[in-house]
């Protein structure tokens, strides 16, 4: 790493906490956190204009997983832990039927509204109480966590108890690797054989299944064992996906004392999801490509969505930590620039969601029930800890020169 380079990365660092601190978390605890009902609201326009009051169950678990991971990770800021508590203790209250599936949404004082086929919500909610017992040292949240992944699991397991999205037999790559990253955070905080055994059946089924080198990427929908579906559905590329699947695995290679295998499986993903997404011409990733190369269906497929951004910028900061490859660095200062200078709302706080091809904003609502308070704080609290590591790794040799 050259001097500018080192430069670069301690202004990206200093930036990703100064907006954590200053724009991201008190824009959602003014005006999304619900201090009469419990949790938080996400329909906001774009100075915070209270929108919908209809509630999104899985952010519910996605705003207290955040709220305690900037808690734990960037300040102690006990109002960000009390604002994790509210929306943990609304899911108790009200989120769950009786069958122990979680609704999609909810009014704002816990009716049910939706209900969908997805374990998202489950998900969510169980990260969040795997942070949560890890911020403020709660083991009741550690068993509530392990319990609820073991839920997930019965759900997934159970014939008939989460309807097919189709009758085509298929299996799907969100739900595959999402499942990854749940387990590795709730291993924090609880010891349970299910957490690997799960974790490394999703390994194999991104590699043997989902990983398709005669496309030179991952899909999104494939047969049980991989097989090829020929149709719109089975050649949609999702570069966003397949960007936070690469640095989940870069997440769990680290853990594991870098194993080789899970290094090279992140970074070949990451490096199709580069090749599938980049816009050359505009900049920014894509959203939907076609692996055959027809024209995506998606009515949404080149426009520039937040939460790809936020993706990229962390995964090429795991790439290059994990491989020391310099043109990790220079994806890394690519979507940052982009990021940075097409979706921050300098006048109202937060960042825009929904951005034509050519960056200019295709609708300025900051909230709504599938954008909310999740992948930009994220970004910045995980992006912040790579720089610092990287920096600090980079110092080592120099620093312990002569030793």
């Amino acid at each position: 790493m050259n001097e500018e380079q080192r430069k670069f990365l301690e202004a990206c660092r200093k930036t990703y906490i100064e907006d954590l601190t200053g724009d991201i978390m008190p824009f959602w605890l003014g005006h999304g956190l619900d201090r009469v009902n419990g949790g938080v609201y996400t329909c906001l326009d774009r100075d915070g204009t209270l929108m919908d009051r209809t509630k999104s169950v899985w952010f519910q678990g996605r705003f207290a997983y955040v709220c305690a991971s900037a808690y734990k990770n960037i300040k102690k800021e006990p109002q960000w832990l009390e604002a994790s508590k509210s929306a943990l203790d609304f899911i108790d209250a009200h989120c769950r039927d009786t069958d122990g599936h979680m609704f999609f949404t909810v009014t704002e004082t816990g009716e049910p509204v939706q209900k969908r086929r997805y374990v998202f919500s489950e998900c969510f909610a169980a990260v969040a109480m795997a942070e949560y017992a890890a911020a403020c040292g709660d083991g009741s949240y550690a068993e509530k966590a392990a319990g609820e992944f073991r839920n997930i699991l019965r759900m997934l397991s159970t014939p008939g108890f989460l309807p097919p999205k189709t009758s085509v037999p298929s299996i799907g790559h969100s739900i595959t690797m999402i499942l990854i990253n749940v387990a590795k955070t709730i291993k924090q905080v609880a010891d349970d054989p299910a957490l690997d055994a799960r974790i490394d059946e999703s390994v194999d089924l991104l590699r043997r299944c989902f990983m398709h080198p005669e496309f030179g990427t991952v899909l999104e929908t494939v047969g049980p064992e991989g097989e090829f579906i020929d149709t719109i559905a089975g050649r949609t590329v999702n570069p966003g996906h397949c960007m936070e699947t690469g640095w989940f695995l870069l997440d769990l290679a680290r853990s594991r004392g870098w194993d080789r295998s899970l290094v090279e499986m992140g970074l070949t993903i990451i490096d199709w999801a580069w090749n599938w997404g980049w816009d050359e011409e505009f900049g920014g990733l894509i959203n939907f490509k076609d692996c055959r190369n027809f024209p995506s269906q998606d009515y949404s497929q080149d426009m520039k969505f937040w939460w790809p951004q936020c993706e990229t910028i962390i995964a090429g900061l795991y790439a290059y930590l994990a491989s020391g490859d310099g043109r990790y660095l220079e994806m890394h200062r690519k979507a940052h620039e982009w990021a940075y200078s097409h979706l921050p709302d300098k006048e109202y706080g937060e960042w825009y969601g929904y951005l034509h091809r050519d960056g200019t904003v295709a609708q300025p609502a900051k909230g709504n029930i599938f954008k909310g308070p999740f992948h930009i704080p994220r970004m910045m609290i995980e992006a912040s800890r790579l720089c610092g590591e990287i920096l600090e790794k980079e110092a080592a040799p120099a620093d312990g020169a002569g030793e």
